[in-house]
């Protein structure tokens, strides 16, 4: 771990309130201290040995207690190295250089970050819009810009797959998890919002205050799986899949924020479920959240699981009509009313050409299909082709002891030999 800090780096001071427990161990040491010293204080009248024995080991007690307590209110921020090797960067001269309108102290990469940084804010944050949507829209931006799956496959000159910093996130949109977490905190800085970094040895994150309350923000996890999936939690949600030291950093406990409160739609009870799905669906909405006009009974929680297993056969095994397969991901969330939960039924498409950002349809696909298929000797169809179109050529495809040559309307065939 790297705890030395540059003229960039800072030490985050952030403590948690009501979160303590110091003051007991002080006691507690103290105490001990107390019958170490008695006990010391006998050997030394019977051993005759010299006082400053006893005065030594006070102060050491008190030394180590000074230790502990400073390292629950001191939590390294900037400075720290994540996974031993992606270093979090202070970029505070860079959002302070925003808000003021001069930039003649940055240097060409930190001036380089800003405008970047800046066209992505002119190009997402409108007129009018209030401190969570505007963070929204920056968290949307990230996970449909950086990252997993979201561009090209081929390595490009110049392309950092291990971008730590905004200024490599940004150029190559591509990053590590300190790259996510490093970014969105610039843009949160930028917009005037208060936002620290949690980490543990192997991962980090972002928690960015709305409104006096704080809010667990996982732009990393869901650039990987689904939108909204790790966004604006409390520490009771974040608790699942997320570990940190929580006597060092602010409570995040409000709701409000949340996108399940925030976006739930209001349905009579689980079977009014599947029909706001689809009406969703049909609405190209992949984020949904239902809430209850009354608590679900434990009978309807069980009921609520039967229903999600059934909708993860539909939606990921393919059955939908328009021939859509999504990951899916079903979770209860903290709702706004007390004893309460808000179903949420989060997906992400899978289909073939939004990740490879071309249409399967279109005349180059089928070119492309075609080409491989004749020069590998394969069925079209394996590669996705559609044999009614006729469009794919004859290929032999060997299969020990069997020849049969199948025809296709289309005029298409393909001999098996």
């Amino acid at each position: 771990m790297n705890t030395e800090l540059n003229e960039n780096q800072q030490a985050v001071e952030v403590k948690k309130p009501g979160k303590g427990g110091t003051a007991a161990k002080i006691i507690a040491a103290v105490l001990l201290a107390a019958c170490l010293v008695a006990s010391l204080g006998l050997n030394i009248y019977q051993a005759v040995v010299p006082n400053q024995k006893s005065s030594d080991f006070i102060d050491y007690i008190l030394e180590r207690i000074a230790e502990e307590e400073e390292k629950e209110n001191e939590y390294i921020e900037d400075g720290y190295k994540v996974g031993g090797e992606y270093e979090i960067r202070s970029t505070t001269h860079i959002s302070d250089a925003y808000k003021s309108g001069d930039d003649s102290q940055l240097s060409k990469e930190d001036k380089d970050t800003l405008k970047m940084a800046k066209d992505v804010l002119d190009e997402v944050i409108e007129d009018g819009m209030n401190d969570y949507e505007k963070e929204e829209a920056v968290y949307k931006w990230l996970v449909a810009n950086i990252g997993h799956g979201r561009g090209g496959v081929i390595s490009r000159p110049g392309m950092d797959r291990s971008a730590f910093t905004p200024y490599g996130v940004l150029t190559s949109r591509s990053a590590v998890c300190v790259g996510y977490a490093t970014t969105f905190r610039l843009f949160m800085n930028m917009l005037g919002m208060d936002c620290h970094i949690v980490h543990n040895e192997y991962h980090s994150w972002d928690l960015v205050q709305l409104d006096g309350d704080w809010y667990h923000v996982d732009v990393y996890s869901d650039s990987h799986g689904v939108l909204y999936g790790n966004f604006n939690m409390t520490d009771e949600v974040a608790r699942n899949g997320h570990n940190w030291d929580e006597s060092a950093l602010p409570e995040a406990k409000s709701v409000k924020y949340s996108p399940a409160v925030q976006n739930a739609v209001e349905v009579d009870g689980i079977m009014g479920v599947p029909a706001a799905m689809k009406d969703a669906l049909d609405g190209k909405s992949n984020t949904l959240f239902y809430k209850f006009k009354k608590p679900l009974t434990e009978e309807e929680m069980k009921t609520a699981d039967f229903l999600v297993n059934i909708l993860d056969s539909v939606l990921s095994g393919g059955m939908l009509e328009e021939g859509d397969s999504y990951y899916f991901r079903a979770s209860w969330y903290p709702s706004d009313r007390e004893d309460d939960y808000i179903l949420g039924l989060l997906l992400e498409s899978r289909n073939s050409e939004e990740e490879t950002g071309i249409d399967m349809d279109s005349p180059e696909a089928k070119e492309i299909i075609k080409l491989v298929a004749e020069a590998f000797g394969l069925d079209p169809a394996m590669l996705g082709g559609d044999p009614e179109d006729g469009d794919y050529p004859v290929v032999d495809i060997p299969v020990a002891g069997v020849e049969e040559v199948v025809t296709w309307e289309g005029g298409g065939s393909v001999k098996l030999r």
